[in-house]
């Protein structure tokens, strides 16, 4: 009887262990687990989030709020796809795994475009003003993050076309085995290219009575995109990836926060 109680004990508490394991998800793909869908996935394991392991998340940082910054670019697919508050978003984010008291722009409803103007403008009254209110009132630091440079620096291409050489064996090999050979070498084609944006961030530490700036920083990243393809006899691959301007934009946030938490707390 003990031996049963026992063994029922032990599988609740294997099925409670479970119960609060972390979810993991199959893939319904009918090519997963083929070579094609390794490939995807080790690209896609390049771009995934990656958690900071902050040197300072031990200790308690200064509330703070975080305000849209300016986005600078030429480039039109970069401004469609970001603005200001896209940035803030992954900042709240990391500046709260870095241990620092984050007031959410979503709980501040309509104030955020008042503390936004007082510190852009640089006014001190309306910003002592602004941060007498509610939960602002334990408000240390003003923090913001723009995009200073968002370039598609560079391209580069190269490939080979097998279709005139075969052409050539076609004519000057004569015979059944000169049009093989032509057809065979005819058919291969392949093709690479690449390209590499790169992308600067600018933080600034705004003090939130005085509105001073506490302190800034910059860093850059260089993005990189390519293809790859090729075909010979009818049996073609290819390869498309690289990281995307989302990740690219969250990463350098994280090495600006980065630099925040190890420098200034």
């Amino acid at each position: 009887m003990k031996h049963a109680a026992w063994i029922f004990g032990a599988a609740v508490s294997l099925t409670g262990a479970n119960a609060f394991a972390q979810p993991t998800f199959g893939s319904a793909s009918p090519t997963a687990g083929s070579t094609t869908s390794q490939q995807a996935n080790a690209m896609a394991d390049q771009a995934a989030y990656k958690p900071v392991d902050y040197v300072n998340k031990a200790k308690r940082g200064p509330d703070l709020v975080v305000i849209p910054g300016e986005v600078k670019s030429n480039n039109a697919n970069f401004m469609q796809k970001f603005g200001p508050n896209n940035i803030a978003d992954f900042a709240e984010l990391e500046l709260s795994q870095a241990n620092f008291g984050v007031l959410e722009r979503s709980n501040l409803g309509p104030l955020v475009q008042e503390v936004a103007l007082a510190y852009n403008l640089g006014d001190p009254n309306k910003a002592r003003q602004t941060m007498q209110i509610g939960k602002l009132k334990t408000t240390k630091w003003v923090v913001r993050f723009d995009i200073l440079k968002a370039e598609h620096i560079g391209s580069a291409q190269q490939g080979f076309d097998g279709r005139p050489i075969g052409n050539l064996l076609g004519i000057l090999g004569g015979g059944r085995g000169g049009a093989a050979a032509g057809t065979a070498v005819g058919s291969v084609q392949t093709t690479e290219t690449s390209g590499v944006w790169l992308i600067g961030m600018r933080y600034k530490i705004l003090d939130a009575t005085t509105t001073e700036q506490v302190a800034q920083g910059y860093s850059e990243e260089k993005m990189e995109v390519g293809a790859q393809a090729s075909s010979v006899l009818g049996v073609s691959q290819g390869q498309k990836g690289g990281v995307g301007l989302d990740t690219m934009v969250q990463r350098l946030v994280q090495k600006t926060v980065w630099e925040i938490d190890s420098k200034y707390k």
